[in-house]
């Protein structure tokens, strides 16, 4: 009888043995299943980013085609937003909008004729005032400064016009208390004076300048 114990106790570690191989050979498939199921995950993300990548390019394309498409004078007109925030228009910003026209303070100081020059360039003139309500709005902004605008008398003295031709005997004027009185005999151009009034200068003489043109259409 013992003989036949011992004999039946390597049979039973054979057993044991065959059992926990099996077992591992069970939990290392169901590992691969595992990292299986993962990397076909991540080839099936991929290959949807890929996809979602070419359908987005797609229509950037698309929509680049249409705007080289669009006429180039169409380019230039901004939306109503940008006509209500800007409305001299989204690339004239440092421009200032008051009773249907649009205004440039110059930040640079020059002689009267540069500074028409200057609002030329920039396809407008040396403002006209030729209202209370314009006045105002340009004394606010020019307080404490000098600037020039578009009067002058330089083509016959004492007879002062406005560059745009506006009548100026008929119109509204602005001079301070005992201007214009031509001191030195060659004050023919106007400027703004620090109180707001006008006041007749030199030409040469160097001061800020207010350019003025229409809105933009």
């Amino acid at each position: 009888m013992e003989a036949l114990k011992t004999s039946r106790r390597p049979q039973g570690k054979v057993f044991t043995s065959l059992c926990f191989a099996f077992e591992d050979r069970n939990f290392f498939q169901q590992k691969l299943r595992s990292f299986l199921t993962v990397y076909l995950l991540l080839a099936l993300s991929f290959l949807l980013i890929i996809t979602l990548f070419a359908v987005s390019l797609s229509r950037v394309s698309a929509v680049s085609s249409k705007l080289n498409e669009v006429q180039p004078e169409r380019r230039h007109n901004f939306s109503s937003r940008d006509s209500l925030l800007f409305p001299c228009g989204p690339g004239s910003r440092e421009w200032e909008y008051f009773d249907g026209k649009c205004y440039y303070f110059s930040l640079a100081r020059t002689s009267w004729h540069k500074a028409k020059a200057h609002c030329e360039e920039m396809h407008s003139q040396l403002a006209v005032i030729n209202s209370y309500a314009k006045q105002n709005f340009v004394m606010f902004r020019t307080r404490n400064e000098r600037f020039w605008i578009g009067l002058t008398d330089e083509n016959s003295e004492g007879e002062w016009e406005w560059i745009d031709g506006t009548d100026y005997k008929t119109t509204f004027t602005f001079w301070k208390e005992g201007e214009p009185n031509n001191s030195g005999n060659n004050e023919d151009c106007a400027h703004v004076w620090v109180s707001g009034k006008w006041n007749d200068v030199y030409c040469t003489y160097e001061c800020y300048y207010v350019c003025e043109k229409p809105l933009p259409n």
